[in-house]
C-alpha cells in the first residue's frame, strides 16, 4: 500500500491537469525541451510581474538551472515523495505544475498552487508527488529520511527524493540524515544542486572538497556527480539512483553542477561573481545543449524552436490573465491547514 501524506489545496485546476503536464515528459523529448524553455520564460514573467508591484515579498530564479529540474522529473513517478528548496519554481513547473497555479500563487491569488497562502518559497501539489518546498536549509533532509521510512513501513515501491543546494551539504541535517538513511537503508534519493552559490558565498570558500557527493563515502552511501546542464544526463543519474531505492539498495546522494544566472534573490546583484564566470555558464546553457542536441538528432529545427517559444509565451501571457482574473487570497485561509479538520468537515 502506498504511503499517502495529507497536504492542503492541489494545483489541479479546472480543465487543467498538472497530472496530464507530468505524464506528457514521461519519454517525449520534444516535451522535455519545450519544458526547459517554459521554465525559463515563467521565471522572466515572474521578475517582471513582481517589479511592477503586482504580488509581494521576494523570489528565487532557477535560470540556468532548469535541466536539473526536468531531469529529476523525467526519473520520478507522480508517486514519488519529493521535498525541495525555496528555488523550486522550475522542479514545480517540470513535476507539473501549470504556469497559471504559480503565478497565481506568487500574485497571492486563490487559484493559487497553494489558494494564494504559500507564496514563491511553499510550493505543494501531492498529486504530482511535490509534497512541499522548504525554505530552511537542509531542513527537507531529515523529513524524506522519514518519508522513506514511511515508505518502507508500507511496504511499497515508492522513494523519498530530497532536493537541496551545496550550501546544505554544510549542516548538520544533512549529515545526520544520510548517516541515518544509510544505517536503516531507507529508498532515498538525496539530490545536491551545486549551483556553486550559497547565498552569496561561493561553495570552495566554505566546503573543503571538490566533489560534495564524495561526502557520501563516509555513510557507505552510493554517490555520482552529474552534468546539471543536461537533461539527458541528470535524468539518467537520478534513474539509476531511484532504481537503486526502489529495489531495496538503499540511498543514494547525487550532485548535479549547475549554476544560477540571477542572484540569490531578485534584489540581489550578484556583483560578488568573479568577472567573466557567468559568460563562462552562459556558454554551456542548459536550453541550448538539448536544442543543439534534437537538432542533431533531426528532432528540431529552427522552425520549431520559433513555435516551441511562441507556444510557451502564449500559455504564459494565458497565465497571467487568469492570475488576475483570481479573487486575492482569503486571509482566513491562512489558518485552515494549521490544524486537523474534524471528520466531515
Amino acid at each position: 500500500m502506498a504511503y499517502a501524506p495529507k497536504t492542503g489545496p492541489s494545483t489541479v485546476l479546472e480543465g487543467q491537469s498538472a497530472l496530464d503536464r507530468r505524464e506528457a515528459l514521461q519519454g517525449d523529448r520534444i516535451v522535455q525541451y519545450e519544458r526547459l524553455v517554459e521554465i525559463r520564460l515563467v521565471e522572466q514573467r515572474i521578475r517582471d510581474l513582481l517589479t511592477e508591484g503586482h504580488g509581494w515579498g521576494t523570489t528565487h530564479s532557477c535560470d540556468g538551472q532548469e535541466a536539473v529540474a526536468v531531469g529529476i522529473a523525467v526519473a520520478v513517478r507522480p508517486t514519488d515523495l519529493v521535498v525541495a528548496t525555496h528555488r523550486a519554481h522550475g522542479l514545480g513547473l517540470a513535476l507539473g505544475i501549470t504556469p497559471e497555479a504559480l503565478i497565481a500563487e506568487i500574485m497571492g491569488r486563490q487559484d493559487g498552487a497553494v489558494g494564494g497562502i504559500g507564496g514563491s518559497i511553499h510550493l505543494t501539489d501531492t498529486t504530482v508527488g511535490l509534497l512541499y518546498t522548504v525554505t530552511l536549509m537542509g531542513a527537507g533532509i531529515p523529513v524524506t529520511v522519514g518519508n522513506a521510512m514511511a515508505i518502507q513501513v508500507s511496504e511499497s515501491d515508492q522513494v523519498a527524493i530530497s532536493i537541496f543546494g551545496d550550501g546544505a551539504t554544510n549542516i548538520g541535517a544533512f549529515h545526520e540524515g544520510l548517516n541515518l538513511a544509510s544505517v536503516w537503508n531507507v529508498p532515498a534519493v538525496f539530490v545536491c544542486e551545486n549551483n556553486h552559490y550559497g547565498e552569496y558565498s561561493r561553495y570552495d570558500k566554505t566546503t573543503p572538497v571538490s566533489v560534495i557527493a564524495k561526502r557520501a563515502e563516509s555513510y557507505a552511501m552510493p554517490w555520482s556527480q552529474v552534468d546539471g546542464q543536461d537533461v539527458d544526463a541528470v535524468a539518467a543519474a537520478m534513474q539509476e539512483a531511484i532504481d537503486r531505492a526502489r529495489q531495496g539498495g538503499g540511498p543514494t546522494l547525487v550532485e548535479a553542477t549547475t549554476y544560477r544566472y540571477e542572484g540569490h534573490n531578485r534584489t540581489d546583484p550578484a556583483a560578488y561573481r568573479p568577472e567573466g564566470e557567468l559568460e563562462q555558464w552562459l556558454a554551456r546553457d542548459p536550453i541550448t545543449i538539448m536544442e543543439q542536441r534534437l537538432t542533431a538528432e533531426g528532432l528540431l529545427n529552427d522552425t520549431g524552436v520559433g513555435e516551441i517559444r511562441a507556444r510557451c509565451e502564449q500559455r504564459i501571457d494565458a497565465a497571467v490573465e487568469f492570475a488576475f482574473a483570481s479573487p486575492p487570497a482569503d486571509a482566513e485561509a491562512m489558518f485552515r491547514y494549521v490544524y486537523a479538520q474534524e471528520a466531515g468537515a
